[in-house]
């Protein structure tokens, strides 16, 4: 019999990849394909040929298939992708030229522009900032311009021949009204009046804004050749790869927060409500269903941290995963002042904290007594667990709800250091057995929810959600007597902060 499932599609930085699942939503195959940057563009510069995402889109669905051995039923579909890039094309969808992805960092001038002049949060890897940089530096490439998405929005277009994004990705591109749940008219008009009549009108560029659940469109004859799979398979609506993590993490009430430990770090908190005002700290976008999303965003999440480990496991000849085998279980012993070391993470800059460059990693306040791994590992970790709370902490002061973190990205290897995130925040932390099927997986729930509303237009998203099995759960309670310790350490590492620039400007002038 042919199986029956549902299929999510995830356009990555470095690659994409299809995850099919049964109809309980267990991954049963997946398949990969590759594509790069283009090569030799300036620095600070990262685009990408949206035609080698089709390319590898069709070897993943080959490779898809291959393991299958048969060609699925696929019920729905779900897209996903990198946030905030810029894809700029014809009346036809073809594309005027490379893709500028969300980490090309040209907009500098126009994040502040715009943040100043629309008194809401434009971060530089926002697509309406990079469109304001067209406009001044690729003018002729402006003019043409007849629509303006994301990755997973082009993708979309490719399989069902319209113009529709999911409102999580969308509010990527540009600021969407709670009031309304689309893109928010006022600032529009405001934002067109700087850009002038010379270019077309972003609101004429911008795609039609769609909730999850809602019809975004059926593989038409083109999508159905791509992947391979029957004509009119509905297509959920292309979110993108935050949106789709918030899905695959089933994050939908208010006060579930979604954190991720990697080379960098997000806290995605669910809201009940716009936020108000600008924090440096703070950006947003929404939820699947709308709902707002108060992004605390980290430059230097675990890099610091690895380097430490190698450093002290350097004896080790088998790899990281053997330094990483030889230290953490020393980490979790450690006390929670870390014998009275603290560290500071910059290896790179920190906007959001006003560090303005990296290169002031260090740790201090090392005596013969607590000079070991243990100690040293964990006040690495705990520098950036105290970043994410300092951002954090702009939404306490505006009264947002924390009822639980959930978990997910590379600190899951460890699963017990969830046991320090929930001592250090005094809130539950839960992680899924789940937890590294990714953004794939949560496009194909994404798909099935799509499917569902096909019959049952009445079920939420949170009601949804709460319908998954999500297989084996690992659940922290908050110690109160460990976060008294931790709320001390904090505290004295806030004052190493207030000092950092004076210590950046210690090394800067060594360096001259």
């Amino acid at each position: 019999m042919t199986k029956q499932g549902y299929l999510g599609i995830d356009a990555g930085t470095q690659g994409l990849s299809v995850v099919f699942t049964d109809a309980q939503l267990n991954v049963v195959a997946t398949g990969v394909g590759d594509y790069a940057m283009l090569p030799e563009l300036e620095e600070g510069s990262y685009e990408q040929n949206p035609q080698d995402w089709l390319t590898a889109l069709k070897t993943a669905m080959a490779d898809l298939i291959a393991q299958l051995g048969e060609v699925p039923d696929v019920l729905s579909i779900g897209v996903s992708g990198q946030m905030h890039g810029e894809v700029l094309t014809n009346e036809h969808g073809d594309p005027l030229g490379p893709a500028r992805l969300w980490c090309d960092s040209r907009n500098a001038d126009e994040e502040r522009e715009l943040t100043e002049a629309l008194g809401v949060k434009m971060p530089k890897r926002m697509t309406a900032v990079r469109w304001l940089w067209t406009t001044r530096h690729q003018p002729e490439k402006a003019r043409q311009a007849k629509h303006l998405i994301t990755p997973a929005g082009w993708l979309a277009f490719q399989l069902t021949g319209e113009w529709n994004l999911g409102i999580g990705d969308a509010a990527g591109m540009f600021p969407v009204d709670q009031a309304t749940l689309d893109f928010d008219q006022a600032l529009l008009s405001q934002y067109q009046a700087m850009v002038g009549d010379e270019f077309p009108a972003l609101a004429e560029l911008l795609p039609t804004i769609k909730k999850a659940g809602e019809s975004s469109g059926c593989l038409n004859e083109k999508g159905a050749e791509l992947m391979g799979l029957a004509k009119s398979t509905p297509v959920a609506a292309a979110e993108g790869d935050q949106p789709a993590a918030l899905a695959g993490s089933l994050i939908g009430q208010a006060g579930m927060v979604s954190v991720s430990f990697g080379t960098s770090v997000c806290a995605n908190s669910v809201g009940d409500r716009a936020f108000q005002g600008v924090s440096h700290a703070i950006d947003h976008f929404c939820a699947p269903d709308g709902k707002p999303i108060n992004m605390v965003f980290l430059r230097n999440g675990t890099t610091f941290m690895n380097c430490v480990v190698e450093m002290f496991a350097s004896g080790t000849k088998d790899g990281s995963t053997t330094a990483f085998g030889t230290v953490m279980p020393l980490v979790l012993e450690a006390d929670a002042d870390c014998g009275g070391l603290l560290a500071l993470p910059f290896m790179d800059d920190e906007p959001g904290l006003g560090v303005a460059r990296g290169g002031t990693a260090m740790l201090v306040g090392m005596n013969q007594d607590n000079a070991n791994a243990g100690n040293a590992v964990k006040a690495a970790l705990l520098s950036t667990m105290f970043n994410l709370r300092q951002g954090s902490e702009v939404l306490d002061h505006q009264g947002y709800p924390r009822t639980e973190l959930v978990l997910t990205g590379g600190l899951t290897l460890t699963p017990e250091l969830g046991q320090i995130l929930a001592d250090v925040f005094d809130a539950p932390v839960k992680l899924f057995e789940s937890a590294d099927e990714g953004t794939g997986w949560g496009a194909a729930v994404l798909a099935k929810y799509r499917h569902r509303c096909m019959k049952e237009s009445s079920l939420s998203w949170e009601d949804f959600l709460a319908t998954i099995e999500s297989g084996k759960t690992v659940r922290f309670e908050p110690r109160a007597d460990q976060h008294a310790q931790y709320k001390q350490a904090y505290q004295r590492y806030q004052s190493l902060l207030q000092m950092h620039s004076g210590l950046d400007q210690a090394l800067q002038d060594q360096r001259d």
